[in-house]
């Protein structure tokens, strides 16, 4: 379980194999005292496996192996050396729940449709940006105002809902600490819809079959 608080941004040094699988190896700032082989990492959003861990200066570089399923599904499959990626290390019991519970499987891709600034308020720090998405038809349901989704393995809170397109506002230090400073109309983001919103949904269904 993850909480979608990007705790740091890591760099694709390497990418091998092919549609089936691939192995890919990942700076970052990470202690490599802290990975154990087998940790659970979740890597803009897709929760990966650690398969090996190696000191490198400033931190370490891990490695990941990444299936066909995972391949098709999330934006891991467009990924190269250089792609930097929001990371997160797994929930441990007594830490901070700060977002929301993220399980880091990826239920589809979202595609930002536009980005504009926030006028007003504006500090020497910079000004906040909303984002617009389109998500999937047969995931649109699960995303409700005020609620919580999960986008690129960030934890963030629905402004509003109009159909398939919800918007979502980044302040300026999310923008800073994230890849979302990156991020332009057009580009495909990881999607994992709010947890309690899925089951919810689900028992709702079930109600209705039953009646």
């Amino acid at each position: 379980m993850f909480t979608g608080l990007v705790s740091d941004v890591g760099t694709v040094l390497s990418v091998e194999g092919d549609e089936r699988l691939r192995r890919l190896a990942i700076r970052c700032a990470y202690d490599p005292a802290t990975i154990a082989l087998g940790a659970s990492i979740a890597c803009s959003g897709p929760c990966l496996t650690a398969v090996s861990v190696e000191p490198a200066e400033g931190g370490c570089i891990f490695a990941v192996d990444a299936a066909a399923e995972t391949l098709a599904r999330t934006t891991v499959g467009a990924w190269r050396a250089g792609t930097r990626i929001n990371l997160e290390r797994s929930l441990r019991i007594g830490d901070e729940l700060g977002g929301h519970l993220v399980t880091g499987h990826v239920d589809g891709l979202a595609e930002i449709v536009s980005r504009e600034p926030v006028t007003g308020g504006e500090g020497d720090w910079g000004a906040s940006e909303r984002f617009t998405l389109r998500a999937p038809d047969a995931l649109a349901r699960f995303v409700a105002e005020k609620g919580s989704v999960c986008l690129d393995g960030t934890s963030l809170t629905v402004n509003g809902v109009e159909g398939a397109l919800f918007s979502v506002l980044l302040i300026p230090h999310t923008l800073a600490v994230t890849t979302w400073g990156e991020r332009r109309q057009g580009d495909r983001l990881n999607l994992e819809v709010d947890l309690i919103a899925r089951y919810a949904a689900r028992l709702t269904e079930a109600r209705g079959l039953s009646a």
